[in-house]
């Protein structure tokens, strides 16, 4: 229910005239995804909502509409007389497979799934600092992740082919090293910061970086940033990304958003396949917006033999938990712990790091 009310509500928002009253939908529907309950627990017995923050009397009256009655008279309404219902289902349904934060914790205490659990989670390898488009320090990383019981994180900041979100360049790159490693002889033993990159895969599939470049990082996450609403078939892009030589991980492999786009189309069997040829791992991203890929996509890529990542894509400590909407995912879709290289002993992990390497 929280999910389907979120739905709603960012449809809501889509066909309003006034900025301030899009915006204010868009909260509520962010606020009830983050809710760690059922919304029907805030339901009082006089039909009206605890208070709830971010959501305001408007959407209040529209979630007490759907949890007494099972729809919205208030949005059928507004839809029709918007002209723009053919818009709002062109949309797709990107919010699709979705999980609220009601969801996740309700999988990771689900004793009836298989697949790994929390403490299984020896560290996160997706994430970005200040050296990008995060907020977080190198030492705030490691903190964090000892914090968590990590005994490693990789660090992967933007290539210098997305320059929007502050990529960084080979020569900031080397800089960064110097101090991954002076960070890494502090905590020798404890933790382990692990030297990486998110690429961005092109529209033909190469990445943004050169060979020789791509060998000087310990993990290379490729990624799709751009060609993000294209409604043909980008198979041949992904195979192309999965079997560049020194990427280890498909990350966030459609690029879909939450409420917004829908992402690559692809036929996944084939995209699976050859990354399981390749050995590298399928990411899960567990950024709320992203859920990329869900765990009705994962289970497809069980079936074909496929490594998996489990990742925050946190751009700040506190986005960490992220880690545990992909842990929900994999549990959801049955993913084999033993296939999870974020649940591999940190030697395990680096040997097959370097047998990928550029």
């Amino acid at each position: 229910m929280n999910g389907k009310l979120a739905a709603l509500l960012r449809d809501f928002a889509a066909i309003q005239r006034s900025k301030q009253k899009m915006w204010g939908y868009k909260r509520a529907a962010s606020a009830i995804m983050a809710l760690e309950e059922p919304i029907e627990s805030f339901l009082q017995p006089d039909g009206t909502l605890r208070k709830i923050p971010n959501i305001g009397p408007s959407s209040s009256r529209v979630i007490q509409e759907v949890l007494q009655t099972g729809s919205s008279p208030t949005i059928e309404r507004a839809l029709a007389g918007s002209g723009q219902t053919g818009d709002v289902e062109r949309r797709g349904d990107p919010a699709g497979h979705f999980l609220s934060r009601a969801q996740v914790l309700a999988a990771l205490r689900n004793a009836k799934l298989t697949g790994p659990r929390l403490e299984d989670y020896h560290g996160d390898l997706q994430m970005h600092s200040t050296w990008s488009d995060g907020s977080q320090t190198l030492e705030e990383i490691i903190e964090a992740g000892i914090a968590r019981g990590y005994s490693f994180s990789a660090v992967t900041d933007h290539s210098y082919g997305l320059p929007v979100a502050g990529g960084v360049s080979m020569a900031e790159l080397t800089r960064q090293h110097e101090g991954i490693d002076r960070l890494n002889e502090t905590h020798r033993g404890t933790f382990r910061l692990i030297k990486g990159i998110e690429a961005n895969i092109r529209k033909d599939g190469s990445v943004d970086m050169e060979p020789g470049e791509l060998g000087r990082l310990e993990l290379v996450v490729a990624a799709p940033h751009s060609a993000l609403r294209i409604a043909g078939d980008q198979t041949a892009r992904m195979v192309a990304a999965v079997t560049t030589r020194g990427v280890h991980i498909l990350g966030h492999p459609r690029g879909r958003k939450y409420g917004s786009r829908p992402g690559v189309a692809a036929d996944w069997e084939q995209v699976f396949k050859a990354a399981r040829r390749a050995n590298v791992a399928i990411e899960i991203d567990g950024d709320p917006s992203r859920q990329d890929i869900d765990y009705d996509l994962a289970r497809r890529a069980v079936q074909a033999g496929c490594l998996f990542a489990l990742d925050s894509d946190a751009h700040s400590t506190g986005e960490l938990r992220y880690a545990e909407t992909a842990i929900a995912h994999a549990r959801l879709a049955g993913v084999p712990t033993e296939r999870i290289v974020n649940c591999w002993p940190l030697d395990r992990l680096l040997a097959w790091l370097a047998s990928r390497s550029g």
